[in-house]
């Protein structure tokens, strides 16, 4: 495994090509936007230059590791040498079927083609190609370069080669992979979602506050972040989007998203991306601040 190609730019396909970049790994890093690439760039630089300032990368390691990414807006000429496609565009299931269509023509044939879904069927997306045995889910979590967890979803036709070679790859990460079987969410959105969800309907239901529901959980059960609060940070659209999915896929109600929830995302308040979900987020400013319409003042 040589050579890496990642598609999307944003916060999850810029993490991606740090962390790869930064074990060694040259990287081509694919979006239709020129200028949403420079801005994937200065994050990067920006998140790594924290790194430094921590002493867990030199100076001199922040330089190769940014030389090693290269950037494009043309898939076919950004995929053409990979050995490993990882996918991390927007959570629409149309949009990645039409990436992996045209992936298995554009990559080489030997190619593993990997998507960071968090919640699309493996199976699916694989069985849109003509290699269904080379397409794995490569799960990572939010922010990439700290969290430890790679969750790899094998679908249906993954054979277990591709599965034993990302596994060993995502261990060169200095990442822990968790392999699980392809079935609606996974293991991590199928268990965090309905917790999200019904922190939601607490709040909708009139049981507590914005402040009061996150602060029994992460004192009553040591969680770092509430789940109102990380809600905001995954994107509330995001987090819609995933228990649609658990949804239709299970077809079970108590999967059903809280109508608080359908309402926020459609007014678009969509969590901190958009300055405001259950919180208001001021630019620059750390403080946690409720929503002037959950407020109590």
């Amino acid at each position: 495994m040589k050579a890496i190609s990642v598609i999307g730019s944003g916060t999850m396909g810029n993490g991606i090509a740090h962390v790869f970049a930064q074990h060694g790994y040259p990287v081509a890093l694919i979006d239709i936007q020129a200028a949403q690439l420079e801005k994937a760039m200065a994050t990067i630089s920006k998140n790594m230059d924290r790194q430094v300032s921590k002493g867990s990368l030199s100076e001199e390691q922040k330089t190769e590791a940014i030389s090693r990414i290269s950037t494009f807006t043309d898939l076919q000429e950004g995929v053409k040498n990979a050995d490993l496609v990882v996918e991390a565009a927007t959570e629409n299931m149309a949009l990645k079927l039409d990436i992996f269509r045209k992936l298995d023509e554009f990559a080489p044939k030997t190619a593993i083609l990997a998507t960071n879904t968090s919640s699309i069927s493996i199976t699916k997306i694989g069985a849109v190609t003509q290699r269904p045995e080379q397409v794995i889910g490569m799960h990572f979590m939010n922010p990439v370069p700290v969290m430890k967890l790679v969750e790899v979803i094998r679908g249906y036709a993954t054979s277990d080669a591709v599965t034993d070679t990302i596994m060993d790859l995502s261990k060169k990460l200095s990442k822990v992979p968790v392999e699980v079987n392809d079935y609606p969410g996974f293991v991590a959105n199928r268990i965090l979602m309905p917790m999200i969800n019904e922190a939601i309907y607490s709040l909708y239901e009139g049981v507590a506050g914005v402040e009061e529901i996150d602060t029994v959980m992460k004192l009553g059960m040591a969680h770092p972040m509430g789940p109102l609060q990380l809600a905001d940070f995954i994107g509330l659209d995001v987090c819609l989007s995933i228990l649609r999915v658990l949804h239709e896929g299970f077809g079970n109600p108590k999967y059903a998203p809280c109508p608080l929830l359908v309402n926020m995302v459609e007014a678009g308040y969509k969590g901190a991306k958009t300055g405001e979900g259950f919180y208001h987020y001021t630019p620059g400013s750390k403080d946690l601040v409720v929503a002037s319409r959950f407020s109590k003042n």
